[in-house]
This record gives structure tokens, C-alpha cells and sequence, in this order.
């Protein structure tokens, strides 16, 4: 999220501003494989039991990737925020594509 003024909230409105205009409803989409190698590490760690390291920094990857996607989408829209943000995860069948969603809608907001 390289953008600090873009604004982003998991709520339907933005604290101390108002909402001008909605653009409408943006999403980044990003879908990740597990590598073999990703896979075998993985299998290794859950043996162990406890978090899987080996997913979790690809995981916080393509959530910033979604995110990003969605800002791009929101801007080219005309907008300065998103109201609303999910962020959503799904397995795509027996592939070992997982897929992150980052869904909201993009408004113009100004300061009360």
C-alpha cells in the first residue's frame, strides 16, 4: 500500500469525513500457487504443528497485492477511498491456487 493518502476502512464511512459521491464497487484479485518447494517445507512444519511460515509471508504478499489492485481500480475510478474493504480468501478446487480477494467501494470523501 504505497499510497499514505489514499484512504482505506473496513467500515461504511470514514471518521471526520463525508462521503461526496460513490463511484462504486472495486476488486483486487490475486490468486497465489504453493510451490513444491512451498508445499514440502509446509509439510515439514505441520508435522511440528503450530503456524506455517512458509505460507505466511506469500499470504501477507498477495493481501498487499489485492489491496493495491483494488486502490488502482478505485483511482482510475477518480476516487480518494475506499469504504467497506473485505478482504476474502478461497482455495480454487483441488489446484493449490488460493485466492485473495480485496473488495470495497471506491467514493470521493472530503473532510467535515
Amino acid at each position: 500500500m504505497s499510497d499514505k493518502s489514499f484512504i482505506i476502512v473496513t467500515t461504511p464511512t470514514v471518521s471526520g469525513y463525508k462521503i461526496t459521491k460513490v463511484l462504486g464497487l472495486v476488486t483486487g484479485l490475486t490468486p497465489r500457487t504453493r510451490g513444491v518447494g512451498g508445499v514440502f517445507r509446509a509439510g515439514i512444519q505441520s508435522l511440528k504443528g503450530g503456524e506455517i511460515t512458509a505460507f505466511t509471508s506469500e499470504i501477507e504478499k498477495a493481501r498487499v497485492e489485492a489491496i493495491d489492485r483494488a486502490i488502482e481500480k478505485a483511482k482510475n475510478m477518480g476516487a480518494n477511498a475506499i469504504v467497506g474493504m473485505d478482504l476474502e480468501t478461497s482455495d480454487i478446487g483441488h489446484t493449490n491456487v488460493t485466492l485473495i480477494s480485496a473488495t470495497g467501494t471506491a467514493v470521493i470523501i472530503e473532510p467535515e
